[in-house]
């Protein structure tokens, strides 16, 4: 009876059985379509445009190109799609998100919704977390597009402006969030409509959309030019922290992320630095160095947080476990952590263009996403990005088992007792994955595997160059693997073993990393017989076994781990290892553990199994969950108020890029300053003895009537009006002679220059002055005020300020610019150089992942970049 009540409520069984229809619908077009030639399924394509041409619906054609997809996906990969795929497929044309498990071919299901839409000549962006995983889907369900006459690009990291126009005109480019955020900004800094890239943003599904709309949420998209601060205050700092106490003069709080300084800790530093008042208006960037110390030293842990790698540091993703190369913390923290580390430190940088992922996706005029871990989040997605998410049944039943938790007083009891259920599985043939939340933790469970002699890989963000090819033979038979966190990895874990990625490394040729293809089939039979003997052994011990070492603070990112065993109804077994030294129960668990653990006089070594630990973990997790949804709902309401006024600059820069004639903007302009000047020297509320004549005049002559011979006493017995219309004849008298001077073709492209480098160089600015606002905003509160409502209020007050600055310097400028000969050549690709401090003029520096010395060479010669253009 509660069953049959529970499926009575279950919206999601409700939106399941109402596409199995369609699905039922699509299968019945199965047996027609299995008759046609090549050539008859490939004229599809150019019949369903006709078809949406001559006013038919997508929706209408929806059956019969899903049933196109599968059969083209039979004949040119040999893979049929599976029903529940088909239904994966419709809820990413609506617009939601698929929650499929892993391994249940999402990859392959994105290609129903992707050709759908592409129908429309609109252009369809299928976003993925990395180059590797961009590649390898264009390349590989590229085929099916291809063969269906539809063309598709890629947008990687390293490409030219070439590349990147045949990329972004193809019906179907797959790329990662970076490269397309990243073009979105870089497209509105250029100078000239054909330095742009990308088209209208239609519709984008993506992939691990979990991992890209939550987890990078909060981190911006930056990118920035050199600024002109000098280093040497950081490494004093770096030199004043240590020899502070940790709880005499500053306190670390982990949960809120935050150091603090103590009465004892001020007056040390003051007595170090030698000053009176460390909180002196003169010292202001004396705290702020110090803050960003006490922070590098108090919270940011090295092989955690970040990796030092060739004197460079580097970001570590702390829900994927990869490298983020490029990425730099903001506000100084980066170069204290260098400091810290003492590796050179770069030179701050200056903002010249931001958006987070958040405002960049929801853009989108349509958004789906896939993931095999949503429903826990999906609050968050309703909320944010207006996205429900539709939980899909897998193809073949669930038979994994998931075994409780256990939880030990220390974190040495619960190591060792996580190795020597290793050692025991292992000497079994039973192969082992074991997630880590960390990289020095990964590490030192491999330093106790070695000493026990048991074989093993390590995957994490130091060893990231062979990701693939790790865990696509994590299910080998005796195989252990360590891995850092498993989100967006991409590749499946086959049981014995994956017999294509085995075969492809010894059919290489030499060191030229190319494939022998000759080789290539003979090697892949036989190896193939193999693995598939190893795979039957593997399931009759129970399949592939996951050992978590420690509880991550999101209940998602836990099941991505469990979720890379019991794949298409293979047989699995998960276990979570957890102590009370664990950062999520420290910081987060119930005190009612530790006093439970201690009534019942638990040794260290012995573990419980409890109802009560079970959940008390999970209203942890909860706690911590609602806590950084918070967060990042706090920096969306904060965002949205840049958000707004980014859309306003970024459009009207746009109109000023198409338009080739701004003699009528640059009009408006001089009549609202002429306006506004009225108003502030002839105020209608004053009377006309008391205007201020002489200074309308002297402002008349600094923006829009240079060089005029006007006196208060020419217009001393005039009207209010009568001023204005004198002032705006002669501006436009003036206006007109500098055009005759000029030439007309060049005054239309000087005004067009100016206006484009004045919002350039105006928007910088004000992105940098609300961040300095932002910083302080919080203070209001003490003032009983909204620091939210506050920093719209001032946000506002400051954005008309610059866009009157921008009216005021164009004029200024178009009034007195003279003709040189290529005034912006060195400017037009100014967004695509690096900075280089010996190269001449500063140019922005780009923020974002560089091509890898292992991934694929963007040359598109096949080969390795340390093989090929990196060599």
């Amino acid at each position: 009876m509660l069953g049959f009540v529970k499926k009575l409520f279950d919206d999601n069984a409700k939106i399941i059985k109402k596409l199995q229809k369609t699905v039922n619908e699509i299968n019945g077009l199965e047996p027609e379509l299995q008759r046609l030639t090549d050539t008859e399924l490939q004229g599809k394509t150019g019949e369903f445009r006709n078809r949406l041409a001559d006013g038919a619906d997508i929706d209408d054609i929806l059956p019969e190109a899903f049933a196109v997809v599968r059969e083209a996906s039979k004949r040119v990969l040999g893979m049929r799609h599976f029903d529940v795929q088909l239904i994966g497929g419709m809820v990413l044309h609506q617009g939601r998100i698929s929650e499929m498990r892993t391994g249940e071919g999402k990859t392959l299901v994105a290609t129903l919704p992707a050709y759908l839409n592409a129908l429309t000549g609109r252009g369809v962006h299928i976003v993925t977390v990395n180059d590797y995983l961009a590649t390898r889907d264009s390349e590989w369900m590229g085929q099916i597009f291809r063969f269906m006459g539809l063309s598709v690009g890629l947008i990687v990291h390293g490409l030219d402006y070439d590349e990147k126009i045949a990329a972004y005109s193809s019906d179907i480019v797959y790329g990662t969030n970076n490269e397309f955020g990243f073009d979105y900004l870089r497209d509105n800094m250029v100078i000239q409509k054909e330095n742009m890239v990308q088209r209208d943003l239609y519709y984008a599904i993506v992939d691990e959309v979990d991992s890209i709309l939550i987890d990078e949420a909060r981190t911006p998209l930056i990118i920035s030019g050199q600024a002109d601060k000098a280093t040497d205050l950081y490494y004093t700092m770096a030199k004043v922290v240590p020899r502070l106490k940790r709880e005499e003069h500053f306190t670390v709080d982990e949960k809120a992320h935050t150091v603090v300084l103590t009465e004892e800790g001020v007056t040390a530093v003051e007595q170090i630095l030698g000053v009176q008042n460390l909180y002196e208006d003169d010292h202001i960037e004396l705290t702020h160095h110090l803050n960003q110390a006490l922070k590098a030293h108090g919270l940011m842990k090295r092989d955690r947080d970040y990796v030092v790698k060739d004197g460079e540091v580097i970001i570590v993703d702390e829900f994927t476990g990869r490298l983020m190369l490029g990425r730099r913390y903001s506000e100084g923290l980066h170069q204290a952590i260098e400091a810290k580390e003492g590796v050179k430190i770069e030179r701050e940088s200056q903002t010249l263009a931001t958006i987070t992922f958040q405002n960049y996706f929801r853009m989108y005029e349509k958004l789906a996403g896939m993931t095999g871990t949503a429903i826990t989040e999906e609050d968050e997605f309703r909320k944010i990005y207006g996205l429900d998410v539709v939980v899909i049944p897998t193809n073949r039943p669930m038979i994994r088992k998931d075994l409780p938790d256990v939880i030990y007083k220390t974190e040495k009891a619960k190591f060792d007792a996580a190795v020597d259920e290793i050692a025991e599985r292992h000497a079994l043939g039973q192969p082992v994955l074991v997630g880590t939340i960390s990289i020095e933790k990964s590490e030192e469970l491999s330093v106790t595997l070695k000493k026990r002699g048991i074989p093993h890989q390590v995957l994490n963000a130091k060893h990231h160059e062979k990701e693939a090819e790790i865990v696509a033979q994590a299910g080998r038979f005796g195989a252990v693997t360590i891995a850092t966190n498993m989100a967006g990895r991409g590749t499946d874990i086959l049981l014995g073993g994956n017999p294509e990625f085995l075969a492809q490394e010894q059919a290489k040729k030499g060191d030229n990393e190319q494939v022998d293809r000759e080789n290539y089939e003979k090697l892949f039979n036989k190896i193939k017989a193999e693995t598939d003997q190893e795979h039957e052994k593997v399931v009759s011990l129970g399949g592939l076994h996951i050992i978590g070492t420690e509880r991550h603070e999101s209940r998602r990112i836990d099941n991505q781990l469990r979720g890379r065993t019991g794949r298409q109804g293979d047989p699995g077994s998960t276990r979570f290892y957890i102590s009370m030294e664990d950062d999520l129960m420290r910081l987060f668990g119930s005190d009612n553990i530790s006093s439970l653990m201690g009534k019942l006089g638990m040794e260290d070594d012995i573990p419980i199994e409890h109802s009560l630990i079970t959940r008390s973990i999970e209203t942890a997790q909860k706690r911590v969950e609602n806590r950084n949804f918070d967060i990042r709902k706090n920096v969306l309401e904060y965002d949205d108020v840049m958000n707004k006024q980014r859309e306003v600059i970024y459009e009207q820069r746009r109109r000023v890029l198409l338009e080739e004639n701004l003699r009528e903007t640059i009009n408006q302009m001089i009549e609202t300053m002429i306006d506004s000047d009225m108003d502030v020297y002839c105020n209608p509320g004053v009377h006309p003895e008391e205007w201020d004549l002489q200074g309308l005049l002297e402002h008349a002559g600094e923006l829009y009537l240079p060089h005029h011979e006007l006196t208060p006493e020419d217009l001393a017995d005039m009207g209010r009006d009568a001023v204005k219309d004198l002032l705006y004849k002669k501006s436009m008298d003036t206006y007109d002679a500098r055009e005759q001077e000029l030439g007309e073709e060049n005054a239309r492209h000087i005004e067009k220059v100016i206006l484009l480098r004045m919002v350039d160089e105006k928007w910088m600015d004000h992105l940098d002055a609300m961040d300095q606002l932002r910083q302080g905003i919080g203070l209001r509160a003490y003032g009983q005020k909204d620091p939210l409502v506050e920093y719209k209020f001032e946000g506002y007050e400051m954005f008309q300020n610059m866009i009157s600055s921008i009216q005021e310097d164009v004029v200024r400028y178009i009034f007195r610019v003279n003709v040189v000969k290529e005034p912006v050549a060195q400017h037009q690709n100014v967004t695509e150089n690096r900075y280089n401090e010996d190269s001449g003029p500063r140019q922005p520096r780009k923020v974002e992942n560089r091509v890898g010395r292992n991934d694929p060479c963007p040359c598109g010669s096949g080969k390795k970049y340390k093989k090929c253009c990196g060599s």
